[in-house]
């Protein structure tokens, strides 16, 4: 079942008809056999739209009740059920009543459409929801009810019914739209003159955009090249240079001379890379033209003439703007230019404007020139290779006596020709073919000191040579450019590369210093391929808010992208900046790689830093889950002790003798104990998970601790072996004191009876281990560290046998005194944990530490 058909009448403001329009065309389909039923149309009392609603079927309401009102709205699912061809349904932009299927309209249409059925809505051109602003400016009315742009644009058909302002305004007044009693109001407010014709106006201009979109789409699907004059579109071509503005500015007053004239900025960078443009300067011309209301494109191509026409029969444009050429009256040997080339193959279909400005016969580059890229130490050596060196070669060679013959002369100077080429491209290459033929003819050709030549085999030895030296240059040339070029793509194969690697990698590089973040690596390692001096990643919330500071290297970086020598803009609210000099075009190809890759990393990080907060929220949680099962279980057992011993000891029907009243107290106090113990355990996790715990540390005898530990086990279930001789260790003893309880309690509960559990403690170095051995059943290793995690009991142990806290609680007491508890396996069966705490050095504990302070 395919997705049904949208089509939708758009109206300039209520009352033109739109209702009356989309029941007409149903009476239309119901005449072609159509299955045709109305949804839910709004007809206002209107007598001719009530008149049209004879013969259609329609779906009945669905009632609802909202505060204490009665409302009928469309009921989607009666439609879905009944599954006409085609269903009506009026006002798309209504808010539904709470309680409906949908909240908007809108979303019942898509639901609808989903289902297959064809949909004819309406719609009034306010209630689009990229048009709230200006509507609002207008009217002075803020439309509650909106429908999303692309829900209208995706209709297959968009109807626009218009009536003119001062029709409607009739229309009104006769009573044909509102009641008498709200005719005034309307016309002196909504329904003024001004008001309606900038609604007609904007409904009209979005209706042509729409138009425009399908007729691009048209054009492209019958691959029409030709320029179709249905809409006024100035292209305007850049070179980069100052003149740009100009060009721009005088592109805006021709496209503003015809309603809904557009402007569109472009340019033409080569395929290489090789370009005389100012980043800096096509930054400022891309804002403003975009400040203009117009939109820049950057195209690459060669043959920029071809390119900019093929751009401008691209987009359908009617005219295209060029400013007068910068070169000299000499530098047109090398061609017509690019204004003359467009204007030459533009055809009948395309005018060409050229405009002249203040910068036109100052001067450019000429083509392919190398100087730039070779740098000046080696264009000037090329010069004088090419014009003085063959000078050089001929006194030398006139100074010898017998000379090496014209054959050897041609090929001396052939190699001269071929390392001026070598070190400044094609054109020394071409002078000194040309110095080298004139200098072989006249000294060495005979009759010399003459231009004349006597033999036919010179003269075409002389050919050959002119035309050899051309082109062994040009291949020489040509080499060298190419190989100029591997050299910058190997270069930048590398980066890529790098760039590539790292977003494949599990997690970014890790940075070589230490302490900075992958981020600050990428932005330095972004320093050292460009050469800057410092570079920054920018980033804002909004078009409006300020720039912002993520991260950056070198000093003074760029605080705004207007600031720095070059910015690379990575999506609408991140820039990298970098300042130190101004990139050549094809660096940039890099740069924007760099950019991606540093909006990336920046996304990864503060992803990462989400998930570890997102981990500490599951793991809380977990925890409050764990609690709440303690509460409603554990907690309540001692609580249902305490309860059934007092109401036995309250109740009236039984004589208590003394021995059971001393019975059930001793019960009640049990229960309380092990209530308070519970409750203390709790605390104390508490204050761990949220990092309250601060320990006040002092030095402590460990044989003055201990024994206060074991005061809540019976004395035989424990045997004790703590020496007075131990060093002294910094611990907080309140800390220690809960912390060994809990390890001495749980180690009785696990043991088997009459076997005592072993406390013992010795010095190791410079630290200081306490063991409390069972001989429980053990726990494996794959388990021992689990069993350090809140909320966990190992084995069989019974529901009653506490909360799992004990643990938890005492790791976290000694791991903040800086001291570790581990579990290991007891010899023979059983498990041990091991406390380890940091010696004191130069103190002893015990009788003698008590010895030496009497003394």
């Amino acid at each position: 079942m395919g997705r049904g058909r949208l089509r939708i009448y758009l109206g300039a403001a209520p009352g033109v008809g739109k209702t009356y329009a989309m029941l007409c065309e149903a009476h239309r389909r119901l005449e072609r056999g159509t299955d045709c039923v109305i949804g839910h149309v709004e007809h206002h009392g209107r007598p001719r739209t009530v008149a049209l609603l004879d013969g259609l079927e329609q779906v009945p309401h669905r009632g609802l009740t909202h505060r204490g009102a009665a409302f009928e709205e469309m009921d989607v699912d009666a439609v879905v059920e009944r599954r006409p061809a085609v269903v009506l349904v009026d006002e798309m932009a209504h808010a539904n009543v709470p309680g409906s299927r949908n909240a908007k309209r809108w979303q019942d249409v898509e639901d609808l459409l989903a289902a297959g059925i064809d949909v004819i809505t309406t719609i009034n051109i306010q209630h689009l929801e990229s048009l709230g602003d200006v509507v609002h400016s207008i009217t002075g009315v803020r439309q509650g009810e909106t429908v999303p742009d692309e829900v209208v644009r995706r209709a297959e058909q968009i109807e626009l019914v218009d009536m003119a302002p001062q029709a409607l305004r009739r229309r009104m007044a006769h009573g044909n739209i509102y009641q008498p009693d709200r005719i005034d109001a309307a016309l002196s407010n909504y329904f003024r003159p001004g008001n309606l014709t900038a609604l007609r106006e904007l409904a009209l201009l979005w209706l042509a955009d729409r138009v425009d979109e399908y007729l691009q789409q048209y054009r492209g699907e019958h691959n029409i090249r030709s320029t179709w004059q249905a809409r006024e579109r100035v292209v305007v071509g850049l070179t980069g240079g100052p003149e740009g503005r100009t060009l721009i500015r005088r592109s805006a007053r021709m496209a503003a001379k015809g309603a809904g004239g557009e402007i569109l900025a472009v340019y033409i960078s080569r395929s290489d890379g090789l370009t005389s443009a100012s980043p800096k300067e096509l930054t400022v011309q891309r804002t403003l033209v975009e400040d203009l209301g117009g939109t820049f494109h950057h195209v690459i191509g060669d043959d920029v003439p071809s390119a900019l026409l093929e751009f401008a029969r691209g987009v359908n444009a009617t005219q295209i703007v060029l400013g007068s050429s910068r070169r000299k009256s000499w530098q047109y040997l090398f061609g017509p230019g690019v204004g003359a080339s467009v204007a030459r193959d533009s055809g009948p279909d395309l005018d060409v404007h050229i405009v002249t400005h203040d910068e036109a016969g100052k001067g450019r580059g000429l083509p392919g020139a190398r100087g730039a890229r070779l740098g000046r130490p080696r264009t000037v050596a090329a010069w004088l290779v090419g014009v003085l060196g063959p000078a050089v070669l001929t006194v030398l060679l006139r100074h010898l006596e017998d000379g090496p013959g014209l054959a050897n002369d041609v090929l001396l100077f052939l190699f001269l020709t071929v390392l001026a080429a070598l070190l400044g491209g094609l054109l020394p290459a071409l002078v000194s073919a040309a110095v080298g033929s004139l200098l072989l003819n006249y000294f060495f050709t005979p009759p010399t000191h003459t231009l004349d030549i006597a033999e036919p085999q010179n003269l075409v030895a002389l050919m050959i040579f002119v035309a050899v030296a051309v082109a062994v240059a040009s291949v020489v040339d040509v080499a060298a450019r190419r190989t100029q070029q591997a050299a910058r793509l190997r270069a930048e194969s590398e980066v890529l590369s790098f760039l590539a690697g790292s977003v494949l990698r599990v997690s970014p590089p890790a940075p070589q210093n230490g302490g900075a973040t992958v981020l600050d690596a990428l932005l330095e390692r972004v320093r050292e391929t460009f050469a800057m001096e410092s570079v920054a990643l920018l980033e804002r919330a909004g078009d409006l808010e300020p720039w912002t500071c993520t991260a950056s290297t070198g000093p003074a970086p760029a605080s705004r992208p207007d600031d720095a020598d070059v910015d690379m803009p990575v999506g609408d609210h991140m820039a990298l900046a970098l300042s130190g000099r101004v990139l050549p075009a094809e660096d940039r190809r890099v740069l924007s790689a760099f950019a991606a890759h540093a909006a990336v990393v920046l996304d990864r990080q503060r992803l990462a830093g989400e998930a570890e907060t997102a981990r500490a929220l599951a793991e809380g949680n977990r925890i409050r889950t764990a609690l709440l099962a303690a509460v409603s279980h554990d907690l309540r057992t001692p609580l249902a002790g305490i309860k059934a011993a007092v109401t036995s000891l309250r109740s009236d029907d039984v004589a208590w003798s003394p021995e059971d009243e001393a019975e059930l107290l001793a019960g009640i106090e049990a229960g309380a104990d092990r209530l308070d113990h519970l409750v203390g355990n709790l605390l104390d996790m508490s204050r761990l998970q949220t990092g309250t715990v601060t320990p006040l540390i002092r030095r402590t005898a460990l044989d003055e601790v201990i024994p206060l530990a074991l005061a809540g086990v019976p004395p035989e279930s424990v045997e004790l072996d703590v020496p007075e001789s131990l060093p002294m260790v910094a611990v907080d003893r309140g800390l220690l004191e809960r912390a060994v309880a809990n390890i001495v309690e749980n180690a009785v509960k696990y043991s088997p009876a009459g076997i005592p559990v072993a406390v013992a403690a010795s010095a190791l170095g410079s630290r200081v281990e306490l063991r409390v051995v069972d001989r429980g059943q053990g726990v494996p290793d794959e388990e021992k560290e689990r069993i350090f995690e809140p909320f966990q009991r190992y084995g069989d142990t019974p529901r009653g046998a506490g909360v799992g806290l004990g643990l938890a609680v005492s790791r976290g007491f000694v791991e903040a005194m800086g001291g570790t508890l581990t579990a290991e396996d007891t010899p023979g069966g059983g498990m041990t944990m091991v406390l380890t705490l940091a010696a004191e050095p130069g103190h002893v504990g015990g009788a003698d530490h008590l010895a030496e302070a009497t003394t």
